[in-house]
């Protein structure tokens, strides 16, 4: 079910084979990044980054090397970062698509560009697709499976985001290799060896997936991105209203903003985490320092609610912030 929900979006079938359902995407992450580590080997992430990617390469003894994404540029990768960073031992690299946290959707020519660049360093792509089809501006979603004739392509993504099940546990790895590369190389073995001694996602849970995946109507997706577009046009507007926070670009996919804080703007503040910590405590409201994610002096605020509560939130950060201004 899941090869044939995959193949909907790519230029050639994906068979049962290609699917290694895991507990989630995390673990499907975890499975990736394992499968690759070898010693002294490294691998490239975006920064700004989902941080999971971290925890697994530093379990595992995988050396990590972080490429910037533009963001005044729609956070697209940053080509010439990528190419100085590259080694002999970079064995892959991570293109998160539509971005968490940077809330980005790239072009079919920019993805093309990411897969042309990676055959020519000779590296494996990871395409996190978790938020899938989570689109609301103008650039449709694409999954980077469609260049696997150019490079092999890793993709994870579970049912938790698109369906909004989170705690269903239920992801998947696909090797997208039409040229069947993956398969004569070791690293099969050691996906296959890994799954063999890996908890699988519960099999009730499993036993839905066909319908799940073949019978959700198109308008519970419409609905689920009305309110993510109201909610972006709504996030970009009130935050022109704080002065010590710029919105680089408005977000195009899944449920978060990449903002920037103007620290020197406000009084008593020191950085990025302690402006969240204090946010939590005088107003209620969480939201995550960038410094978490590879970005000092950055916010990444969700903006998946309800319109009027996310409205509420907004206005306790400018509230907040006018509290902490420096006097003129």
């Amino acid at each position: 079910a899941v090869a044939d929900y995959m193949s909907k979006d790519l230029p050639y079938k994906l068979s049962a084979d290609d699917i290694h359902l895991t507990a989630g995407c995390k673990q499907a992450i975890q499975l990736a990044i394992t499968s690759l580590a070898t010693p002294g080997s490294n691998i490239l992430l975006p920064r700004p980054t989902f941080a999971m990617y971290d925890a697994a390469a530093a379990y595992t003894g995988l050396k990590v090397q972080q490429y910037d994404l533009l963001s005044e540029r729609g956070w697209e990768v940053d080509i010439n970062s990528v190419e100085a960073l590259a080694d002999s031992n970079t064995v892959a690299i991570v293109v998160i698509n539509p971005g968490n946290p940077s809330g980005s959707v790239y072009t079919r020519q920019h993805l093309q560009k990411v897969a042309e660049t990676a055959r020519k360093l000779g590296l494996l792509v990871i395409a996190d697709e978790v938020y899938e089809h989570i689109t609301f501006g103008a650039n449709p979603f694409v999954r980077m499976g469609e260049f696997a004739s150019i490079v092999p392509v890793l993709t994870v993504g579970s049912l938790s985001k698109r369906w909004l099940v989170p705690g269903w546990r239920l992801g998947w790895l696909v090797t997208n290799d039409p040229s069947g590369f993956l398969q004569k190389s070791q690293f099969m073995k050691r996906v296959r060896d890994f799954i063999s001694i890996s908890p699988e996602p519960a099999t009730f849970i499993q036993a839905a997936v066909p319908q799940i995946l073949q019978n959700t109507k198109q308008e519970f997706f419409s609905k689920c991105i009305d309110v993510l577009r109201q909610d972006a046009d709504i996030i970009c507007e009130k935050l022109k209203e704080i002065p010590c926070i710029t919105c680089p670009s408005k977000p195009e996919g899944s449920m978060f903003i990449m903002v920037k804080l103007h620290v020197f703007m406000l009084d008593g503040i020191q950085d990025d985490a302690d402006f969240c910590l204090k946010l939590a405590k005088q107003e209620k409201v969480i939201i995550l320092p960038g410094s978490t994610v590879g970005m000092e002096n950055w916010l990444r605020i969700t903006f998946a609610l309800d319109p009027s509560v996310l409205e509420e939130g907004l206005d306790r950060i400018k509230a907040f912030c006018q509290r902490n201004a420096k006097a003129h």
